[in-house]
């Protein structure tokens, strides 16, 4: 099999189905019978779970998992990598953010890379509606701080489409933590560790309404959850230990 995609879904009734039909269309044209996409719903509250089976049902290229747990982006993900048998291995959002057209245009670019990631931050690249700017600029200092913390020269570390290698996947997927928004920066370190070349490439992306992020709360939380991640990777590993069972836990019950 040639391609993997995987999609994370939590709380995406009403947006899977137009994503799972562009993606369905595009490539039952192109790699029919030579691709899969594995539908990852996780702790999801609403009829995620029923519409993905619904569409299962007619097209033998879409997989569900269902996993009961809120394990997040980065565990639905890895969920899915675990399940996949494709040479390349990619994930896209559920909201359909990232056009068909353009995710196969990651896949025709990998090259000998290990990985290749979208980037909305090239001048090719078409981002519409332009994101506001107060979003601009939280995506911004998220990235100087990656950068800071982890010696990953990319631009865009939380764009939505990434294609891996088979051999990628399988070098990486043991070696990662199961975290929410630190995901995406904590699989990119693991690549640059197992020496696998990571290259970026101009994407098409569309913002796509429905959105449940609070860009307030979620700056907050990217930046707590990569401090907590460079701290793995530190001799202060004891500080997250701490933090776990006591701050953390406190705020994982006043989130609730």
């Amino acid at each position: 099999m040639k391609l993997s995609i995987v999609i994370p879904a939590y709380n995406e009734e009403e947006r899977l189905p137009p994503t799972l039909k562009a993606y369905l269309d595009y490539y039952e044209a192109r790699l029919s019978g030579n691709y899969e996409i594995i539908v990852v719903v996780n702790g999801s509250r609403d009829g995620t779970e029923r519409v993905a089976r619904e569409i299962a049902e007619d097209f033998s290229s879409v997989r569900v998992i269902v996993e009961p747990r809120p394990i997040g982006k980065g565990g639905a993900v890895m969920l899915g990598f675990e399940a996949a048998r494709g040479e390349l291995i990619g994930f896209v959002d559920a909201d359909g953010a990232t056009p068909p057209f353009a995710f196969d245009d990651l896949a025709n670019h990998i090259g000998d890379a290990g990985a290749i990631i979208a980037s909305r931050w090239f001048k090719e690249s078409v981002v519409y509606p332009p994101q506001p700017l107060k979003r601009r600029i939280a995506s911004r200092m998220f990235n100087f701080f990656v950068r800071w913390f982890f010696k990953v020269k990319i631009r865009d570390t939380q764009c939505g489409a990434k294609i891996l290698t088979h051999a990628a996947v399988q070098a990486v997927l043991p070696k990662i933590g199961i975290t929410r928004w630190a995901f995406d920066v904590d699989l990119l370190f693991k690549l640059r560790r197992e020496h696998f070349k990571i290259v970026e490439h101009p994407t098409t992306w569309h913002d796509i309404g429905g959105s449940q992020l609070r860009i307030g709360r979620a700056s907050t939380e990217m930046f707590i959850a990569i401090v907590r991640l460079r701290l793995l990777y530190s001799p202060f590993k004891w500080i997250v230990d701490i933090y776990d069972h006591t701050l953390g836990l406190w705020t994982h019950r006043a989130s609730k």
